[in-house]
């Protein structure tokens, strides 16, 4: 007998979205053709895409401790020691948003790179049901998770990205990975957690929440909310800037009004262009101040 998925903060915000029209939407055959994941639901028509000119893109093998982690990177052509910026996915593997974003950092001017971190649990983009894809990622290791990145870092520094500008964006699942990250990493300069779980459910596999290191954080980070996401209530939000507060962390905070969780993944029915296009400039706004983008 299967044991129910435990339900974390942003897969509640994930699975009681507001309620929406199938009007405007691909079909799941086109969402497939274009690199979208199931799991997340009906994939919007109008998602951004970002091309590739100026840019080098392509898969990453990354050196990881036990084999060889694919990944996704893009890069400004051309240009020697670009900063690194990793991203962090949500919970949905390594598909066509992840990549769209990557190339989006890419025409910043960073050295973006999307590493498949649940790669051992096979290939989550062609995973369709939610709960089994749940069980998957909630089986992710802190201490793993953050292997994995560091080796993505020497990867980047590798293939010639300057890696003492190193910064971490991440979406939902990946907004409590640039949390962690934060108070782990001593070579981070700066991180942006979209929607990023501050609490936790019991895990043995991941030791401390965000909130229980914030003692801990080494690294400054932007943190962007919605005010109506289900999963991650304003109050844990704010009991998190609290206790970063109290422990003197470089630590800021804004929480969109109206906004879902979810509202920056234009692919999906939760986007919010108005918060979206803000948060990505607040993103800006800070990797620039910390010195990991020009």
């Amino acid at each position: 007998m299967s044991a129910e998925p435990i339900l974390t903060q942003d897969v509640i915000g994930l699975t009681k979205p507001a309620p929406v029209s199938r009007r405007g939407f691909m079909t799941a055959s086109a969402a497939v053709a274009a690199g979208y994941t199931l799991a997340a639901g009906p994939v919007r028509a109008d998602v951004i895409k970002t091309d590739t000119s100026g840019l080098t893109v392509g898969d990453a093998r990354i050196k990881v401790a036990d084999g060889e982690m694919p990944g996704y990177f893009a890069r400004p052509a051309g240009v020697n020691n670009p900063p690194v910026v990793l991203v962090a996915m949500e919970i949905f593997g390594v598909h066509e948003y992840i990549k769209d974003v990557t190339r989006r950092l890419a025409k910043l001017g960073a050295f973006a790179v999307a590493p498949d971190y649940y790669f051992r649990k096979g290939d989550l983009t062609k995973i369709t049901d939610t709960p089994q894809l749940v069980q998957l990622v909630n089986a992710k290791p802190d201490a793993e998770l953050l292997g994995d990145l560091d080796s993505t870092v020497a990867w980047a520094k590798s293939q010639g990205g300057d890696t003492s500008r190193l910064g971490i964006v991440g979406f939902c699942r990946g907004g409590r990975t640039v949390w962690e990250y934060a108070a782990h990493s001593t070579a981070l300069k700066a991180g942006v957690a979209f929607y990023g779980a501050p609490l936790d459910p019991p895990n043995p596999l991941w030791p401390k929440s965000p909130m229980q290191l914030a003692p801990d954080m080494k690294a400054p980070v932007l943190g962007l909310y919605g005010e109506a996401d289900t999963g991650i209530s304003v109050a844990s939000v704010e009991a998190f800037k609290a206790a970063l507060a109290a422990n003197n962390k470089t630590a800021e905070f804004k929480i969109y009004p109206g906004a879902p969780h979810g509202f920056h993944a234009d692919y999906r029915a939760s986007y919010r262009k108005e918060a979206a296009e803000d948060g990505w400039k607040q993103m800006q706004a800070w990797l620039k101040k910390y010195g990991v983008i020009g």
